[in-house]
């Protein structure tokens, strides 16, 4: 049986195992698919919500334009676009249907790269469920900090203590990015960046916490997203790098010439290794929590269908309870993941913008 995305709460494994046991035997628990982004969003078993499928192409004449359709099932009812191994005359080559609407009647035409009947497919432009998260996940943010500032313009905060739990958490978590984050990684320089890290930090975390709501999707466990935020931070750390930071680069100081020239290249490759890694990191550990949780329910599954039903329910006890911690320990991982990101970037553009002293320096 397939779960929705991140289904780690107790009462919904509960309301589906007995299903999922039932037809353990037919589908394959897959935790892969889970986590990997998709053109619409699982709400199984109620439904699935198809999302609008947008494509540059290019025709035979070699002209280009924009289709958009309202769905995967849409583009493929067109007749302009074919699933990936179905042959163009309605026969299957790599599914079981022998048609369009079979394709979609199974639902395998939702996994299904679609590929253009006449001309190519220049550029995928759809919409997809990480791509949704993201989006919410940046309205929330947004509208949670106009209200906020709305309160502060009415001197709520400012003339007054603090009011409720919403103003008092946001301005605690603020507090903390300025003397924690910013100021640490930044020193005295910090404020012009302030805003830069505030964005990126709430930003994060708002992600990392949509994606443990049952149905929802972590964006921040797309490569493509959390290399988008490291490639802001390169920007940043490069535009601002100072001429000391630009001189440690093409030639470090107090260092014998032969040696700088084996330095440089491996300065310059630094200089592209810090925000790969700060995606990949973030990537990494925001895919590996859920996989983790998904493979726990996925036990009980397994051994309904290794054992039977009554060791499937034997297991359901045990996996839930290590569910739930690994679900508390990821509302943590959330916060940490969010923090470490914004304090490495921190670090990253001080270090571009501090000015070091040298040996020479001290000796003239």
């Amino acid at each position: 049986m397939r779960f929705p995305d991140k289904a780690s709460v107790a009462i919904l494994c509960a309301i589906l195992v007995p299903v999922g046991l039932a037809h353990a035997a037919e589908d394959e628990f897959d935790p892969l698919h889970h986590t990997a982004d998709a053109y619409y969003l699982d709400f199984e078993p109620f439904a699935k919500l198809e999302l609008p499928r947008i494509f540059l192409v290019r025709d035979e004449g070699g002209s280009l334009g924009l289709k958009a359709y309202l769905s995967t099932a849409a583009a493929l009812r067109s007749g302009s676009f074919s699933a990936d191994g179905q042959a163009q005359d309605g026969h299957s080559d790599g599914y079981a249907s022998d048609s369009t609407e079979e394709l979609i009647a199974s639902g395998a035409h939702l996994d299904a790269h679609l590929a253009a009947t006449s001309g190519a497919v220049l550029v995928d432009f759809s919409i997809t469920k990480h791509l949704v998260f993201a989006l919410l996940g940046a309205c929330i943010v947004l509208f949670l900090f106009v209200h906020l500032a709305q309160v502060y313009k009415r001197g709520v905060g400012r003339e007054t203590a603090p009011r409720g739990v919403l103003q008092n958490l946001f301005e605690t978590l603020v507090l903390f990015i300025r003397d924690n984050v910013a100021k640490s990684g930044l020193g005295k320089d910090y404020k012009p960046f302030l805003p830069f890290l505030l964005t990126v930090f709430f930003f994060i975390l708002t992600c990392n916490l949509l994606g443990l709501v049952p149905f929802g999707a972590t964006a921040t466990s797309n490569l493509m997203l959390t290399s988008v935020l490291a490639t802001c931070t390169f920007v940043l750390t490069q535009v601002n790098g100072s001429r000391d930071h630009w001189r440690h680069i093409f030639w470090p100081p107090g260092i014998p010439v032969p040696i700088r020239f084996l330095l440089i290249p491996t300065e310059i490759m630094g200089q592209f290794t810090k925000p790969v890694a700060l995606a990949i990191r973030l990537f990494a550990n925001m895919t590996a929590g859920h996989l983790v949780i998904l493979s726990l329910i996925g036990l009980i599954f397994t051994f309904g269908d290794l054992f039977g039903p009554l060791a499937g329910y034997g297991v359901v006890p045990v996996s839930i309870a290590f569910t739930l911690f690994v679900n508390l320990l990821e509302i943590l991982i959330a916060f940490i993941q969010a923090y470490i990101f914004t304090f490495l970037s921190a670090l990253f553009i001080g270090m571009a913008i501090a000015e070091h002293p040298h040996p020479e320096h001290s000796h003239a």
